[in-house]
């Protein structure tokens, strides 16, 4: 993960190799020079009690990489298995283009970016199971 950089709004928590740190009064930058350190901002997680639906369950699965809790190899092809099958659903060009992003970031096991490119479908997933057919 080395070039990340974390802007940390005022009392926000992070969580870095395992620890929770949380950021003082004022904002902040903090620069990731580490290689491949765990690192997951917690106002990005998901709780497991609110993954119900097929992007959730695949921002989980990212979650749990970024946090340490899954490895990163044993997790790359079931990452781009589940946004192989977003796209099933995703057909439309702006929902594809989000999806070659994510695929193309888990490759490049660039997770934040996956992360960021999935969470723009979210929107599109409430409006699908917001339409019920008669």
């Amino acid at each position: 993960m080395s070039g990340l950089v974390l802007k940390l709004a005022p009392k926000e928590r992070v969580l870095i190799n395992g620890a929770v740190i949380e950021n003082g009064d004022r904002r902040s930058r903090l620069a990731i020079m580490t290689p491949d350190a765990k690192i997951l901002r917690l106002r990005d997680a998901i709780h497991p009690e609110d993954v119900k639906t097929p992007v959730r369950r695949t921002l989980f699965a990212v979650q749990l990489v970024l946090s340490g809790d899954k490895d990163v190899e044993k997790s790359h092809l079931s990452l781009l298995r589940q946004i192989e099958e977003l796209s099933q659903v995703f057909t439309d060009s702006d929902s594809r283009q989000l999806l070659a992003d994510a695929s193309q970031a888990v490759i490049e096991k660039q997770h934040y970016r996956t992360l960021k490119a999935l969470r723009a479908l979210l929107p599109r997933e409430e409006r699908l199971l917001a339409v019920r057919p008669n």
